[in-house]
Parts: structure tokens; C-alpha cells; sequence
């Protein structure tokens, strides 16, 4: 180790509340984090941007005490600092919203909001309960929040389950408060509401780490930006010395003239029909169809039933009436298994609980749903599972060490491609895709992009779900609008624009 990484001391300045020298992060066949030396000024709203693997998360696990530096210091608040957990953090004020839900899914909302930190009675045996639901209650009162304290954290959206997150994290009082993409999975309001909460904060001297792949959100808050590649630290300046195509140039490290790969493409007749699909209280008279080669696009508020919708087509949940067509003839799809031996494949919104296992390896989780392709009795071919994987290992492009890396070392980006990667060996007719870019950079959504373009140019029909319009709108050849269940617009992609989605969504209008 060099001399200057031996004897680190702080900065000599009150301006910074956090400094990092040298840090450096090893994974098994991985440097995470290369020498990241870098300050944050407190009050201040701090900006981290890259793409994923870039080690945006993995450093701030290190900052939050989940992972341990294998060289480097930090200094908080002038002292040099050693977490060895997220509760010694929060006890010297550092709390984080991390970028996948970290919730107890039996515990109720109260009890989330108050996780490690409840009240206890005299006997300091048992939580005060009482007392705790009393503090939860007092504390959304004066966030004008509103929830059941008692619903099981299981029982909310994804949605609601965030905006949990995001204010369990601003209770803590904290000095230094850590947000890894508290927007992936939130509404416009909620964002607004949270962004109000932001410059509260900042105006009490509070400092905010914010990672966001959203380029209208980074300048819309942001003081400082620090721009974060192949895990190390490329510079960081004042917000208003960029713009989105500087960052984005610099996040990739090349230039990309066109955000959005999309070709024109020749589409065959119908492929796909959905005929009268209703669900008491979630949608209502859903018809319409898809042709072969064809993009889709689903738009709608939060609450509109789009999720609902592909699930009820694909058999994950019931539906109380409708038919579909495939190929010109009825099929009946009950469960997600009538679903995938008909050509029908689904990637979910939450790659985390529906899409991966995150324990098992890339091989093992891409051959999850064609099993029976490479088995013979009942008992799997090693060999034919390794040449499946590895073919699409290398045409997806996942960066990974091998195809026996764990799914749950890897980037959310190359995550999402292990998904694909599962249903793409069924060999699917009809892909739909819920929300396929969430929570990955601008790269790594270029890339699913050219992958749906592959598959739409050979003959795959893609149903595609999305809450960010401009990508809606830019990927898709037609576009249906949900509002309240029910399809209220439908046009090609080409005659629309965010406005006139966004109106149709809120009732304002119909096409």
C-alpha cells in the first residue's frame, strides 16, 4: 500500500461532512470500488451518477456500514469513521433509503417505520406497542402522510412500501441521509412530495446522497454531481457546469447520439387477442389485439391496471371474464404454466421477488422456466444447461465473471438481463415486459432496448409496460392508455406525445 493511504487525516475544512480517501472494494473476481477519493459539502444535495456496476451502491453500503473498505478512509464530520453496521450509523446520523425495498413484509407499517428502534417498556423486555403505533401516528401527521398503521407491510404497492422507506429514513433525524433511487417506483405526486421534503431537509442543515438514473430529477435538485465509472470516480463539479448529454457522454464514457435504438420494422397481421378481460374493481371491458413484430406500449397512471391486466392474461392472477386468441384460435390460460407452453413469456415489474434467485447462479437461474428443454427423465443435462446459458450469456452481453457468478453480485442492469435471458429460452411468441428499464442507467437500458429490437425483427411480438413516457413513446409502434381499469386512448406511437398521454391518464380526455 502507498505511503499516502497509510496515515489518512481530514481535510482541513468545516465545509465537508463526509470525505473519502482511496476507497476500494473487492468481490470475488470484481474490484467494486477502484480508489475512490471524494467530498461531500454539508447542507448540501449531492449527486451520484453511473451507470449500474458502476459501484454507486456498493460505496454507499460502505459509507452505511454494510460492507467493510478493503482499503481507503472515511472521516465523518472531521473523525475518521468505522461502521460495522447500518444501526451504528444511524446512531451517528447517517440513514439510507436503499435501491431495493427493505421491508418486513409480516410486519406492519408502524412497526417498518420504527424497525430496530422501537420503544420499550420498563422492563426493557418488550416493545411498548402501544407507544409505538402512537409515535408512527404522530410522526405521518406531521409528514401530512396518511396510512394504515396496522396493514401488513405485504399488503401495500410497491409504491406505498417506498414512500415507507423514504420516511422511515427521514425520521431518523439523521445529519447525513443516503437515498439510492428513492423514485424508482413512485408516483409524480410522490416524487413531488419527497422533493419538497428534500429542501425542508436541506434548509435545517441536513445533507442528502442522491443516486438517480433519472436525468429531470438530478436537475431539479442537485448542488453537486459526481459522475461514477467501471467503479471509480471520474470528477465532481457544481450541478450547472452540466447537462444531460455531458453526464451521460461521461457516464458511458462515449458518446450517444440516440438515446432510443428504435427501427422501423415491418409487422405482420394479428397475433394476439385479448377479448372482454374484466376484474371486479381493477379493470373493466379489455379488448385489443397485437401484431406479429409489433410493440405495444401500455400507458397509465399508478392504480390503472396495467400490471393487473398482464398478469391476468399471462395466469398469474384471476380474471372474472375474457377470452384470448392466439394464432386466430381460443386458448385458456389459468396459470402462468398454460401461459408459457402457448409461447407467452412475462418479465415483471419486481425483478428482485418474481424474476430471479438471487442465490443461484446466472446459469442456474436462466434456465428456470425451460427446464424441460434440457432434461430427460426428470433429471438435467449439465452440459446442454451450460451451452443454453452460455449462448445467451454472450448475445445478451452480461457482464459477469462466468455464467456460476450469483445473480445477486451482479448490476441491476445485468440483473434484468438474466431475466430476459430466462424467458428468451422458452423461445417466446409474445414477450411482455412490465416496466423492463426500471432502476437501471441509461447503458444498460440502451442495451434492452437493441435486445427488443432483435426480437421484434425476428418475429417476436412484445407487449410493453412503461411509466417514463419518453420511452414509451419512443420504443413502442402503438400505444394503449389505461385509466381506471379501462382503456380510454389507443394510437400509434408516432401521433402522440407526453402531454396527451398524460391527459387521457388523468381523465381529462379520450382519443
Amino acid at each position: 500500500m502507498d505511503n499516502d493511504k497509510v496515515a489518512e487525516k481530514a481535510t482541513d475544512t468545516n465545509e465537508n461532512i463526509l470525505e473519502l480517501k482511496h476507497i476500494t472494494k473487492l468481490f470475488p473476481g470484481v474490484k467494486a470500488i477502484d480508489d475512490i477519493t471524494m467530498s461531500v459539502k454539508k447542507g448540501t444535495v449531492h449527486v451520484i451518477v453511473g451507470e449500474n456496476g458502476a459501484g454507486k451502491s456498493t460505496l454507499m453500503k460502505i459509507i452505511n456500514g454494510l460492507y467493510k473498505p478493503d482499503e481507503g478512509t472515511i472521516f465523518y464530520n472531521g473523525e475518521e469513521f468505522r461502521a460495522t453496521s447500518a444501526t451504528q450509523s444511524r446512531e451517528m446520523g447517517i440513514s439510507m433509503i436503499y435501491q431495493e425495498l427493505n421491508i418486513v413484509p409480516e410486519m406492519t407499517v408502524a412497526d417498518n417505520i420504527f424497525l430496530g428502534r422501537e420503544p420499550m417498556r420498563k422492563n426493557k423486555m418488550f416493545v411498548d406497542n402501544k407507544k409505538l403505533n402512537e409515535m408512527a401516528r404522530d410522526y405521518l401527521k406531521t409528514q401530512g402522510l396518511n396510512y394504515n398503521l396496522k396493514e401488513k407491510m405485504k399488503n401495500l404497492s410497491v409504491s406505498q412500501a417506498q414512500m415507507i422507506e423514504i420516511i422511515k429514513a427521514i425520521s431518523c433525524n439523521a445529519k447525513l441521509i443516503i437515498m439510492d433511487e428513492p423514485t424508482s417506483a413512485i408516483t409524480d405526486t410522490e416524487v413531488d412530495y419527497l422533493f419538497e421534503k428534500i429542501a425542508a431537509l436541506k434548509k435545517q442543515g441536513v445533507t442528502i446522497i442522491y443516486i438517480s438514473h433519472k436525468m429531470d430529477e438530478i436537475f431539479r435538485i442537485a448542488d453537486y454531481i459526481s459522475i461514477f465509472r467501471d467503479g471509480r470516480h471520474i470528477e465532481t463539479n457544481p450541478a450547472s457546469m452540466y447537462d444531460k448529454n455531458k453526464i451521460i457522454s461521461m457516464m458511458v464514457g462515449r458518446e450517444m447520439n440516440d438515446i432510443y435504438p428504435k427501427e422501423e420494422t415491418e409487422t405482420g397481421g394479428e397475433i394476439f387477442r385479448v377479448e372482454n378481460f374484466n376484474s371486479a374493481g381493477v379493470f373493466k371491458d379489455i379488448s385489443f389485439s397485437l401484431k406479429k413484430g409489433e410493440i405495444l406500449g401500455l400507458a397509465g397512471l399508478v392504480g390503472a391496471g396495467r400490471s393487473e391486466l398482464v398478469n391476468a392474461v399471462f395466469g398469474k392472477i384471476k380474471k372474472k371474464s375474457g377470452c384470448v386468441f392466439l394464432d386466430g384460435h381460443e386458448v385458456n390460460i389459468t396459470k402462468p404454466s398454460d401461459a408459457i407452453s402457448r409461447g407467452i413469456a412475462l418479465v415483471t415489474e419486481e425483478r428482485k421477488a418474481d424474476g430471479i434467485i438471487g442465490l443461484l447462479s446466472i446459469k442456474q437461474n436462466s434456465t428456470l422456466s425451460s427446464l424441460k428443454s434440457i432434461s430427460k427423465r426428470g433429471i438435467i443435462s449439465q452440459k446442454a444447461e451450460k451451452e443454453k446459458a452460455m449462448h445467451y450469456f454472450e448475445s445478451l452481453g452480461i457482464k459477469a465473471q462466468s455464467i456460476n457468478a450469483l445473480v445477486q453480485t451482479l448490476s441491476g442492469g445485468n440483473q434484468q438481463k438474466v431475466v430476459l435471458c430466462k424467458w428468451l429460452m422458452c423461445q417466446p411468441k409474445i414477450l411482455i415486459l412490465d416496466e423492463p428499464t426500471r432502476g437501471i442507467d441509461v447503458g444498460a437500458k440502451y442495451e434492452i432496448y437493441k435486445i427488443m429490437m432483435g426480437l421484434v425483427k425476428s418475429g417476436v411480438s412484445i407487449i410493453m409496460i412503461s411509466s417514463e413516457l419518453p420511452e414509451l413513446i419512443s420504443m413502442s409502434d402503438r400505444i394503449l392508455v389505461l385509466t381506471n381499469g379501462e382503456i380510454r386512448g389507443e394510437f400509434p406511437a408516432a401521433d402522440c406525445t407526453e402531454e396527451k398521454i398524460m391527459q387521457i391518464a388523468a381523465g381529462s380526455g379520450a382519443v
